[in-house]
């Protein structure tokens, strides 16, 4: 092939490039695809704003006070008792039913003036918080009457009184005096906390002796018997039982009257709750008058030595 040959082929072919490009028909517009995957999605539906954690907690927590006392029968008077046990007064037997004088007490009262009462187990250090946070209506649980107690709650009459004492080995020399802090120096007093045994006990005799604070009055008890404390301070009728069934250990002291005794135990209601006062404080007055009050007494040994029940 020579050189004229390939020129022209050459320029036959460039030729046929540019026509393709400048002639080149328009292509039809491209038919949309389905929606779903050309259409932008729908937009997600906004998800929950995040509770703060504390918040969270909350919903899933115990219901408050308002909701425990929506669930409450209306005209149902809810009597707190503390969980621990407090025998005489307070405590289960094997079939897990609450027994006592105090229990026997209540019902009595109730039934005397027709309410509907139930039983409502509270730590006893949370038994205050939860009168006034109207998770129970009533605080029935051998607490005393004191001025303390009076500036946040209100009580019925008193239901019942007794002594105070210390209790320790038999073998033990010391002689408690009230009025001596030195007489108990270096020992260790166990007093269940939030009682006025272990106010008592603090102002008289914490300056010089270790007061150990228990959760339970069998707890006190238990380290009493084991040696890992030397005194208890309670009431008389409360530790009777155990010196029963421990004779190595006796009454070392009666203390004398202080004001932090304060009045008696009676029940304890709210400050605005005067109707409900009034109610229990007369069904009170008709369990000491129709006899039932010394029935109750009656059915445990040595109690009514021990007690001084209301006036009639």
């Amino acid at each position: 092939m020579n050189k004229r040959t390939i020129i022209a082929v050459l320029a036959v072919v460039l030729l046929a490039i540019v026509g393709y490009f400048v002639f080149k028909p328009t292509p039809a517009p491209e038919q949309p695809q389905q929606a779903e995957s050309t259409a932008p999605a729908p937009a997600p539906e906004p998800a929950p704003a995040a509770q703060p954690e504390a918040q969270q907690q909350a919903t899933t927590a115990e219901p408050s006070a308002t909701q425990q006392a929506a669930k409450t029968p209306e005209g149902v008077i809810r009597i707190g008792v503390a969980a621990e046990p407090y025998p005489p007064f307070s405590e289960k037997d094997p079939s897990g039913n609450w027994v006592g004088f105090e229990m026997d007490l209540y019902r009595a009262v109730c039934e005397a003036q027709q309410l509907k009462c139930e039983l409502v187990e509270v730590a006893w250090d949370g038994i205050i918080p939860a009168l006034q946070e109207k998770k129970i209506d009533v605080i029935w649980s051998s607490m005393s009457i004191t001025e303390e107690r009076k500036q946040v709650i209100d009580f019925t009459d008193m239901y019942y009184d007794s002594a105070n004492v210390l209790i320790g080995p038999k073998s033990d020399p010391a002689v408690p005096d009230v009025n001596n802090a030195d007489s108990l120096k270096g020992k260790i007093i166990g007093v269940q906390t939030s009682t006025i045994h272990a106010n008592f006990i603090q102002k008289y005799f914490g300056s010089t002796a270790e007061v150990k604070l228990y959760d339970t009055l069998d707890n006190a008890l238990a380290d009493l018997k084991a040696g890992r404390a030397d005194y208890v301070s309670e009431s008389s009728t409360s530790l009777a039982p155990f010196l029963e069934a421990n004779t190595d250990f006796e009454t070392k002291v009666t203390w004398p009257l202080d004001p932090i005794f304060g009045a008696g135990v009676g029940g304890g209601v709210r400050k605005d709750d005067t109707d409900l006062k009034a109610k229990l404080n007369a069904g009170i007055a008709d369990v000491v008058k129709n006899g039932k009050y010394d029935e109750f007494m009656a059915k445990y040994p040595g109690l009514a030595e021990q007690i001084q029940k209301p006036q009639s």
